[in-house]
């Protein structure tokens, strides 16, 4: 059987200190796991092997030795109960694996993976969503076994109090609890019996969202309008990706001149790297004509990102992308004023109305090849809501007309 210690290391350390360690002890071999921690030897009670009073931080040394001392011994039984290798080696390894499994620690792990693999768009959208459980928890650690479907609620509901979200926005703050916890459970860090999602928990489920876009006569105003400055440039962006497919913005953003060759224009989607090419049509040409300049900037077909000394640094290139989207969605609505039509054109707005003006006359795996998604469930979201919505005026005219048509008594 092992036993499980807590004691001052025997080495004084050069502040005049000793180390507070956890001594792990099987068939005479010994291992040792630092807390991080040290105090004088005439502030450590050796007999009850606790921090004196004298200490300043008495109390809150003695919380944290008694939690980990709880954690190895719970470590020590979990090993014992599935007979599994009880050496002092993999006790010493189970039980740092528990420091670890706390909430902000495995966020941060989360965050710098998503760093290492260049997803900096998600990276921007997450850190907020973790840095408001670190706000809705005043700061406080968890460990996962805390997160259960009383905390996911009590979360959701304070942050529905505390700002003006939709339920979407809600929803995606319980997506990222829920990928940490995906990580850490993956990690062998905590054990999946405390999962608080799926069956007999939280099931996530996205609220239906309003996927619609420009008809074409209000695209035809927007071509037509009278624009200048800003105005214009967010315009030419917002067309330009609609005469592309529905191209991202911040892939319209990105294009070089070296992209364009023999009438086609090839690019990779920064989203999932899937490549393709597409064909510079009449009204694409025209409005690269607008930009055509000696030797611009990283080669860039829109000034938009010049200013950046290096396109290469990709977590300062995609922050300044969301900067320039912003400032023209912003100036599409003068644009869209100006075209007398009452609706918002923001940058996403382009892929919405292309697959609606493409349903009719573009199978959705064809659509699929155009936006590059890699489920076609996700196209045939942007283009089975207008479906639907026809589906349900023709029988609403149907019901309509039973009632003009019935004889009259």
């Amino acid at each position: 059987m092992a036993s499980i210690k807590v004691r001052l290391r025997e080495r004084e350390s050069a502040n005049g200190e000793y180390a507070i360690i956890i001594q792990i002890l099987k068939n005479r071999k010994k291992s040792v796991i630092t807390l991080g921690h040290s105090v004088k030897e005439s502030d450590w009670d050796a007999k009850n092997a606790k921090v004196k009073k004298s200490h300043p931080n008495s109390a809150w040394l003695n919380n944290l030795i008694a939690k980990r001392v709880s954690e190895a011994n719970d470590k020590l039984i979990q090993l014992e109960v599935n007979n599994t290798d009880t050496s002092v080696h993999v006790i010493k390894r189970a039980v740092k694996a528990a420091k670890d499994n706390t909430f902000f620690k495995q966020a941060d792990l989360y965050i710098a993976r998503l760093e290492k693999a260049g997803n900096f768009n998600r990276v921007s959208a997450e850190k907020p969503r973790v840095k408001r459980v670190k706000e809705f928890l005043n700061n406080r650690d968890v460990h996962f076994s805390e997160i259960d479907v009383t905390f996911l609620k009590d979360f959701k509901t304070w942050l529905k109090g505390t700002r003006t979200i939709t339920e979407r926005t809600a929803v995606n703050h319980w997506v990222v609890i829920r990928s940490i916890y995906n990580q850490a459970i993956a990690d062998k860090l905590v054990d999946p019996k405390y999962y608080p999602f799926g069956k007999g928990g939280v099931i996530i489920k996205f609220p239906d969202s309003k996927k619609s876009g420009l008809t074409p006569a209000d695209i035809v105003a927007l071509e037509n309008a009278e624009l200048k400055d800003e105005a214009n440039h967010a315009r030419n962006l917002w067309l330009f990706a609609f005469y592309c497919g529905g191209m991202r913005a911040s892939d319209v953003l990105r294009l070089k001149w070296s992209d364009f060759e023999d009438g086609r224009l090839y690019y990779k989607m920064g989203k999932n790297e899937k490549g393709g090419s597409l064909k510079i049509t009449s009204k694409i040409e025209a409005i690269l004509s607008q930009y055509k300049r000696d030797k611009p900037k990283h080669d860039l077909v829109f000034p938009d990102l010049e200013k950046l000394p290096d396109l290469n640094d990709k977590s300062a290139t995609q922050a300044y992308i969301k900067v320039r989207i912003k400032s023209n969605n912003y100036h599409m609505v003068a644009a869209m004023e100006a075209a007398k039509v009452d609706k918002k054109a923001t940058s996403h707005k382009t892929r919405h109305s292309f697959a609606q003006m493409a349903k009719s006359v573009i199978p959705a795996y064809k659509l699929q090849e155009i936006f590059r998604h890699s489920d076609l469930k996700t196209t045939e979201g942007y283009m089975n809501n207008n479906f639907v919505n026809e589906e349900i005026d023709s029988a609403m005219d149907d019901v309509m007309a039973r009632l003009d048509t019935a004889p009259i008594s």
